[in-house]
């Protein structure tokens, strides 16, 4: 199946859609994400959504890229179109925190876990969860109180924090928002935001969420924000710190591993929308999250199962496979007969297809509901899990280590994860398995482990009425 990709300049008639959607006195016609260059519009044959993936998404030496997809952008809804608490276009089956809290096991499982229908709510966090992104997001605590009111979700205990170095103290977490703002976002970055925010905010709604933004998306800068990121959650007794972002391999990257060791802090990126391994998933430092596809019953809504996160069609899916610069960590050695010689990714998987996405609110960019999808959906995702179960630990090492000693003991499937061994990721002809890519079916089988190179060990599995994860 051939792929067309249109780029931002021919993407006019959804452009319209988009500026006719924002209401008078809206921040942006200048901001329009589809005609920001670097910004692509995807729509591989008629029928199928067209997806953006907005200039922040885009690789850029030096600089993080974040792992987002829009879909459908120039039909965003306006706040207030749907009256009751549940998703904003009644009818459609995009996730809400419900749905997902109901397939994961983070909320009693009543019909079908269709999202139109299915209203149990996760309860629970603890602590503090941080995310990182780049440039400012105005309107992000705003945003975040209209997404609480759309789906009936506890009041948030959130903070927005500027990682500015001229800031004093620097690496510090203010106790209230200061300093000058990053620019503000025109490219994409607050949509990340916007996502990371309220996904964390959805899964664990009583751990304090820290918005932590970086001044621009270069390495340098991102690496402040972590840094701030840091102190934040360690203010707070621990947590984590949530990155949806990455950037290719560079053989230089283990130089950076440091930046992923703060005490008390559990680091999660999101694997990447595409086949191979970024950074700094990479790290033997942070937990990897690949991305999975919902199935559904399209007559009922009921959900079926997951599988790899794989769109053909599109030219995307979960990253994943081997790194080509990270030495094996000491916790996957007993797999090193599948894994080689290098860190293997990812560690975990959660919900990413954009082509069953998640509902955001962002009226920034974008004025009103949005469904999104990517890896940058289930690092947040996993994060708000880890929180909500209780788990911290003394370090990110020990937290991806002890995920790796349960696996290996036969301890994690079925208590705190499910395997998924269906579908397809990775390069066409990829050592390992059957025909283009990596074959979890195949992988499993033949290596006796329920690890594989799409979705890791699987996805989260809750217990709603205890902490399990």
């Amino acid at each position: 199946m051939s792929k067309q990709s249109q780029p931002h300049f021919a993407a006019q008639p959804l452009l319209a859609a988009l500026l006719l959607s924002v209401s008078s006195g809206a921040v942006l016609a200048a901001q329009d994400l589809v005609n920001q260059p670097g910004a692509q519009l995807t729509q591989p044959r008629p029928g199928l959504p067209a997806i953006l993936t907005p200039a922040s998404g885009q690789i850029k030496p030096g600089h993080f890229h974040t792992n987002l997809k829009i879909v459908d952008p120039g039909h965003a809804i306006p706040a207030g179109v749907a009256a009751q608490v549940g998703p904003p276009k009644p009818g459609t089956l995009r996730e809400t925190p419900a749905s997902l809290a109901c397939i994961y096991g983070l909320a009693a499982q009543t019909n079908g876990c269709n999202p139109n229908s299915v209203t149990a709510l996760p309860s629970g966090g603890s602590r503090a969860i941080a995310v990182v992104d780049a440039f400012n997001y105005p309107t992000a605590e705003a945003d975040l109180n209209v997404f609480i009111g759309q789906f009936g979700l506890a009041a948030a205990n959130f903070q927005v924090v500027y990682a500015n170095p001229a800031a004093a103290p620097y690496k510090t977490c203010p106790a209230a928002r200061s300093g000058t703002a990053p620019t503000n976002s025109t490219n994409g970055w607050d949509v990340e935001s916007a996502l990371d925010v309220q996904m964390a905010h959805s899964i664990a709604p009583s751990a304090k969420i820290y918005l932590v933004e970086a001044m621009s998306s270069s390495f340098t800068d991102m690496f402040n924000a972590e840094a701030v990121a840091t102190a934040c959650v360690q203010a707070a007794g621990g947590g984590q710190v949530s990155n949806s972002w990455g950037a290719p391999e560079i053989a230089s990257e283990s130089s950076y591993d440091s930046n992923f060791t703060g005490a008390g802090v559990l680091y999660l990126a999101s694997a990447g929308d595409n086949a191979g391994v970024e950074y700094p998933a990479a790290s033997p430092n942070v937990l990897s999250v690949g991305g999975t596809t919902i199935s559904r019953d399209q007559a009922t809504g009921a959900y079926q199962s997951q599988v790899a996160w794989n769109d053909w069609a599109y030219g995307w899916g979960t990253g994943g496979g081997p790194s080509v610069y990270e030495a094996l960590p000491s916790y996957q050695q007993p797999l090193s007969t599948l894994i080689g010689a290098y860190r293997g990714t990812p560690d975990l998987a959660a919900v990413a297809d954009p082509l069953n996405g998640v509902w955001i609110y962002n009226s920034w960019s974008q004025t009103g509901w949005l469904s999104v999808g990517g890896t940058s959906a289930a690092a947040p995702f996993v994060a708000g899990v880890v929180n909500r179960a209780g788990f911290f630990y003394a370090a990110s090492f020990n937290g991806v280590n002890n995920i790796y000693t349960l696996g290996l003991n036969g301890k994690l499937e079925g208590t705190y994860a499910t395997d998924i061994n269906n579908g397809v990721c990775g390069p066409a002809g990829a050592a390992g398995g059957l025909g283009n890519g990596y074959n979890p079916q195949y992988i499993e089988y033949t290596y006796k482990t329920p690890w594989d190179w799409c979705t890791g060990w699987g996805v989260p599995r809750g217990g709603h009425n205890t902490g399990a994860f």
